[in-house]
């Protein structure tokens, strides 16, 4: 492995990272907080980190795969270890584990929290910690390869170890490029967003911070009942819409701008994503709709009578969304709904949002690869002498990438489990030790039980929220490059 390179590289992200600091602690001297000189002090520490590990300078350029995926590795544990920093020299999260599970929850775009009463945090915190989720949710390093292009053509390595799902398409030739028309999509939907928060009667705080959660599909806010504070149906409606755009394919964006609305409208897994959406939307709405007349909705203000089925609709959308994306965004206590919505969003929880968007999961597009391979075994149990190819979108799918796809589902299988066990000796509940991981792995933030919508992580052990925190980064960078990690043949030389 090119050590000197690796470095190198981890140290130009961690300078990045220190830089966007700025922006919290502008927020913090404008509100006249008492955490401006928390963030100052996080800032200088990890510019300085950044700038020592960046003096070191490769001897060799090439930066292999493998390389590729110890920077994404390396620099995800060093940005959240670091980005934890405000939190801790504040005083506002006496831990550092602590703070280290808040911060990788904030850039791996999870929205699990330890913390119990969010409202007691200063307003600059506030805003670092909803915008680790901007910024983790097209990527840290994605926005590097936007800002540093002397990266080149090399960091294409980078940016298919970090970006989601089964392969990573360049829209155009040079990668950074690309980075720059994915923020660019990214930042436009973003405004987009919290000018239809401005008309339905945020504050541009407000606005900015909900819009980082929906944006990065994570979920922080700044009240302790979300969006559910708002109580207002317009700020429910847009936040679903939104978080349900954010949970496309970015490339799909790309084509509309371009005018290629047959490759846009034609793509399967776009259509399937919806297809689960809605579909889901409905029947969970009708399923809860004996509900509403007695209430349980709104986490704000607690029963409220007189709902029916447009009302029903309302919530379930907005949480099928919220859960889909992986947002973990909640306008009701889910925990008190039918099993079946109980279990449908479970169900969802697995399916995730699509490859090539800011959400987490296994992603629509496996689910389809997978269903797809099933297919097709159980033809060749019926026809053993049968010539069965798959193809997705009229192409052919290459065995490779199904052999990656299995992989991918079986590893995903294996943390999830191992996550488990280790979780259980916590002595919570099953349903409470089972979602917690499913929730971080997918990078959801709520499960059920414990960890529901009006529920937090804080009473899980150290060693507990540190194999849930593994899992958010397993679970935001695809497994692969912390197992990675792992393999003694991967340190080489």
């Amino acid at each position: 492995m090119n050590k000197r390179l690796t470095f190198h590289l981890i140290g130009n992200v961690l300078r990045l990272s220190g830089a966007l600091m700025l922006l919290p602690l502008i927020v913090s001297l404008i509100y006249g907080g008492s955490d401006a000189l928390a963030i100052l002090e996080a800032m200088a520490i990890t510019v300085a980190a950044g700038s020592a590990l960046a003096f070191i300078r490769p001897r060799r350029e090439t930066l292999r795969a493998r390389e590729g995926f110890a920077v994404v590795a390396f620099s995800w544990l060093l940005v959240s270890f670091f980005g934890g920093l405000p939190f801790y020299f504040s005083g506002y999260i006496p831990s550092l584990v602590d703070c280290f599970f808040e911060t990788v929850s904030g850039f791996t775009t999870t929205g699990a929290t330890i913390i119990r009463n969010v409202e007691l945090l200063p307003r600059g915190l506030l805003f670092w910690r909803s915008f680790t989720h901007w910024a983790g949710g097209m990527g840290v390093l994605v926005l590097s390869l936007a800002l540093i292009p002397k990266m080149g053509a090399r960091s294409i390595h980078l940016m298919r170890a970090e970006s989601p799902g089964p392969s990573t398409d360049k829209l155009v030739p040079r990668v950074a490029n690309n980075a720059k028309i994915l923020y660019a999509i990214y930042g436009g939907l973003s405004v987009v967003m919290v000018i239809a928060l401005l008309l339905c009667g945020l504050d541009l705080y407000d606005a900015l911070v909900h819009m980082f959660g929906a944006a990065g599909t994570g979920g922080f806010g700044t009240y302790a009942n979300s969006i559910a504070h708002f109580d207002s149906a317009a700020v429910d409606v847009v936040t679903g819409i939104f978080m349900a755009l954010f949970g496309v394919n970015f490339s799909l964006y790309y084509y509309v701008l371009k005018g290629n609305w047959k490759a846009a409208l034609g793509n399967s897994e776009m259509r399937l994503y919806w297809a689960i959406l809605l579909i889901s939307s409905v029947l969970i709405a009708i399923n809860i709709m004996p509900m509403a007349a007695r209430g349980f909705y709104s986490m704000a203000d607690g029963v409220k009578p007189g709902g029916n089925f447009f009302t029903a609709l309302r919530y379930s959308f907005f949480q099928v969304s919220s859960v889909m994306t992986t947002t973990g965004y909640a306008t009701a206590d889910f925990n008190l709904w039918p099993q079946f919505s109980r279990v449908l969003l479970v169900v969802i929880m697995f399916i995730g949002a699509s490859a090539g968007s800011t959400g987490g999961g296994i992603k629509v597009i496996r689910v389809q690869l997978l269903m797809k391979s099933m297919i097709r075994d159980i033809r060749r149990t019926v026809h053993p002498k049968s010539v069965n190819t798959i193809k997705l979108d009229g192409h052919t799918v290459s065995e490779s990438i199904l052999s990656g796809v299995q992989g991918f589902f079986f590893a995903y299988m294996f943390v999830l489990l191992a996550s488990v066990i280790v979780v259980s000796r916590d002595g919570f509940s099953f349903e409470t030790n089972f979602t917690a991981v499913v929730a971080t792995l997918s990078n959801i933030g709520p499960g059920l039980g414990m960890v529901g919508p009006t529920g937090n992580f804080a009473a899980f052990s150290d060693v507990s929220k540190l194999v849930l925190s593994l899992c958010m980064l397993i679970g935001r960078l695809e497994v692969f490059p912390i197992l990675m990690l792992f393999a003694p043949s991967a340190w080489r030389q």
